[in-house]
This record gives structure tokens, sequence and C-alpha cells, in this order.
């Protein structure tokens, strides 16, 4: 089996306060941006969720089309049609953010924004497309300020914030963590594990005791 050759690194990813802290954040400005007719914030308020809840690369959340998104099910899903390496994948999600999927789209349909199938799921307000990854990687930028997280986040600390969080969320279940992130190798996947798993505070703790 290949090995894996990066580290996941302290501040790399968000704890949960700071991840809590940066949706409220984007939810807050959306609201705001309702009341004052703004889209910009609400469409950034989409993008911050989207990567929290999926945990999409960059370039997934650009491409992404509104006829990828499928809210009808128990358990909702976005299709990626093109990730890493060429490959498609299928990613589950539910709870809040397939109500928010929800209301973003009858948002977009009730203020002139095409919900056609093949349309920009996150459309440019510059030129009506998709937006670029820099756009994208600007949204996370400024609503990291407002939530004061640290200026060396990126928005691909959100994909390895989900990572971390869906692993104990599942009981360390890592074929699943690999799923959902299109990892090609588990043994990508196990760098997760390997700051996550409470077998190493539990021994660390134990050490001088």
């Amino acid at each position: 089996m290949r090995e894996c050759n990066w580290v996941l690194l302290p501040g790399k990813y968000l704890n949960k306060d700071e991840a809590n802290r940066l949706l409220s954040v984007a939810r807050h400005r959306a609201e705001q941006g309702i009341a004052r007719g703004k889209k910009v914030v609400i469409r950034d308020h989409l993008v911050i969720h989207l990567a929290m809840s999926t945990g999409l690369r960059v370039m997934e959340i650009a491409a992404l089309k509104c006829n990828d998104v499928f809210l009808d099910d128990r358990i909702c899903s976005v299709l990626v049609r093109r990730g890493k390496g060429g490959k498609k994948r299928l990613v589950h999600f539910t709870g809040p953010f397939r109500n928010h999927c929800r209301e973003y789209l009858k948002w977009k349909e009730q203020n002139g924004e095409s919900i056609e199938p093949e349309s920009p799921l996150i459309a440019s307000s510059m030129t009506g497309g998709h937006m670029s990854r820099r756009a994208i990687q600007d949204v996370f930028k400024r609503c990291a300020a407002k939530a004061r997280l640290k200026p060396t986040y990126s928005i691909h600390c959100l994909r390895h914030t989900y990572a971390c969080f869906l692993l104990k969320a599942s009981n360390w279940n890592l074929r699943l963590v690999q799923k959902q992130l299109g990892h090609s190798r588990i043994t990508t996947t196990q760098v997760y594990a390997d700051v996550m798993m409470p077998d190493v505070e539990k021994a660390l703790n134990k050490l001088y005791m």
C-alpha cells in the first residue's frame, strides 16, 4: 500500500468554537442581507455552510450546478461531477443544510436567478456564471475576518474540519470519511485519525501518572 506523505498540522482545521463562530457570522450577515436586499452575503452564507457540511474542494464547489443537489430523499446528496483525478462521487448530507439548500433555491428563483438544471448553483454577482475558485476563497476570507479567525486559515481548512468532525461523529469510520471526501487511498484518510483518535489523548494523559 502506498504511504501518504502529508501530515495534518495544527492550525489547518477549525475547532468546534471556531467553526460555530464562522457559521454564525455567515448566517447573521445573510439575515441582514435579506432585510437590506443584499444578494452577495446570502450567497456567501451558502458557500460557507456548503463547505462545512460536505467537505467539498474549492474547485468542486465552484463547478456545482442546480441539478447537482438532490433534496427529495431522507438523506440528501450533492453530485461532484469531476473531483480530483476526474472522479465522480455523491456526497451525502442531512440536517440544517438540507433546509438551507431548499431556502436558498427558493430565494434564487424569487430574486431572478435561474434554477434551471444547468445553471450555476452559486452564481457570480459579476458575470452570472460560475464563481471562480479565487472568488470563493475571498468569500471565506471575508467571513473568517468577521469571525476573528486566524488570517492563516484558508477555505481548504473547512474540508479538513469537516473530515475531523465526521470521523468523530461516525465513531472513527475511516471508510465512510474516505468515501465522502473522495480519497483514492485509505492512507490519505488515515491522516485525520492520527490527530483525532481518542486513544492518543488517553495514552498521553496517562504517561506521567
